[in-house]
């Protein structure tokens, strides 16, 4: 439902009403500044919230149906999944994106509200095949109880029982005290392992957010012509689409090849690590392409009906910082995402693409803030009104060396999410058993005879 009244608001911001509603008088109707602004941000807001909503469910939905497969046809899902929605945005980016700057504005965002209402009719008649019910105990509730309860009861008997236990978590499993069940702490116990693997993609997050905040700033200042044509300035971000397109099949072929090995649980942190490499030297490279665009002479560009002043550098000198976060993205996401499936029990699997998802929009927030902060340090000497009169390229130095920081952090526990790809998760809980479950209950009760005998007021009153 969110994006139709977002996607159908935006027409509404950039409808040239001068040039209709006259009335006798003569006088012109049009939208104020202010309700330009409310009906903008307002139209956004629900657009946001839409996309998050099919962004968050329809991959986990689709990946629900391969359950029973194993990782090499997971990966080969996410690896296509992700394929096909690039080769979407390369079109939107493309046509959408040109008509808007070159034709009409208001046309160029009527086309997205017509896609969104026939993508919805879809859904609407393939509803029934679209239904999933998850188990029961595996609601989001039930994680943050489990939470909860490992918290206070661990608060509570921490003097005693914090010893005979593995992981905090424990504290919740009825056998020690809790309100859950060992299935369900053990579920959240195997997300909660997934959370320093969503920590490190926020940062990493920014750095593919720099395509429509900072690499914008710079193909903007750039010269769009090309052969007498105008391109537009979203027309550089397939530039960054083009090398997914491509190494997905590559992928699949290394991955049909390779992934039987006994070392292949190693491919996805690896493919992880090499892309958050790939997307610091991509912001590094952007550093030294803007001290190589400010050595261009200045000419005048007409943009959206507007003069700017512009480098003369020709935009597709921008070309390798876009390639190198281009192979960033066909190498960490669909890599994150089958961790993120894999790694969990299948009651939770939904649970935890939505946490990749959420730490995915926190990083783009993390980006905002950067850029606020670093704009209020410096006193705007970063980001200017005018480009060539900032230091852009301070902040890419900066956000590189925060990003390399990010990948050697997360190459440090990288072993954590290494796994044998062929096994099942219910191995996971092979430390259920009845006879396992007595030894820690001994060991439990060991331990607490041994805090009796050495309390001293216990003591004195066993002599009396």
């Amino acid at each position: 439902f969110f994006p139709i009244p977002g996607t159908a608001l935006l027409p509404v911001v950039a409808f040239p009403f001068e040039d209709i509603y006259i009335d006798r008088r003569h006088i012109l109707h049009t939208l104020t500044k202010r309700e330009q602004k409310i009906v903008f941000y307002f139209a956004l807001l629900t657009a946001s919230l839409g996309i998050g909503g099919i962004r968050a469910i329809v991959c986990p939905l689709s990946a629900y149906n391969l359950e029973d497969c194993g990782p090499k046809e997971l990966l080969s899902f996410f690896n296509w999944f992700y394929w096909l929605i690039n080769l979407n945005s390369a079109v939107v980016f493309v046509i959408i994106s040109y008509i808007q700057q070159s034709v009409a504005r208001n046309l160029g965002f009527l086309i997205p509200l017509v896609s969104v209402l026939m993508a919805m009719v879809t859904i609407y008649m393939v509803r029934g095949e679209m239904i999933y019910k998850p188990k029961t105990d595996s609601s989001l509730l039930t994680t943050f109880g489990v939470i909860a309860n490992a918290l206070r009861t661990c608060c509570v008997r921490y003097r005693y029982f914090s010893g005979g236990m593995a992981n905090w978590l424990d504290h919740a499993k009825e056998n020690y005290g809790g309100q859950y069940s060992e299935t369900q702490v053990e579920s959240t116990k195997s997300l909660a392992r997934l959370f320093p693997l969503f920590t490190f993609q926020i940062l990493y997050r920014t750095c593919i957010m720099q395509i429509p905040s900072g690499y914008y700033l710079q193909t903007m200042n750039s010269n769009l012509h090309f052969s007498g044509f105008v391109l537009p300035v979203a027309a550089m971000n397939v530039i960054s689409i083009v090398p997914l397109l491509i190494l997905v099949p590559i992928l699949e072929c290394i991955n049909s090849c390779f992934f039987g090995f006994k070392d292949a649980g190693q491919f996805p942190t690896i493919y992880i690590v090499v892309g958050q490499l790939s997307a610091a030297l991509s912001v590094m490279v952007a550093g030294f392409s803007e001290i190589h665009r400010k050595h261009f002479p200045q000419v005048e560009q007409m943009l959206s009906e507007e003069v700017l002043l512009v480098s003369s550098m020709p935009c597709f000198h921008l070309a390798p910082q876009y390639i190198l976060l281009g192979v960033a993205e066909a190498l960490v996401t669909p890599s994150c995402s089958l961790l993120s499936f894999r790694l969990v029990p299948e009651r939770i699997r939904g649970i935890s693409m939505h946490f990749l998802t959420l730490f995915n929009g926190a990083g783009c927030f993390m980006g905002a803030f950067f850029v606020q902060t670093v704009h209020t340090g410096t006193q705007g000497n970063w980001f200017p009104h005018l480009l060539h009169e900032g230091k852009l390229e301070r902040f890419f130095f900066f956000l590189a060396s925060l990003m390399m920081v990010n990948t050697l952090g997360f190459w440090t526990i990288a072993h954590r999410y290494v796994y044998n790809l062929n096994r099942e998760y219910t191995n996971e809980f092979k430390g259920s058993l009845p006879e396992e479950k007595l030894l820690k209950d001994e060991k439990a009760i060991k331990h607490y005879d041994s805090v009796l005998e050495s309390s001293p007021i216990l003591s004195s009153m066993k002599k009396t």
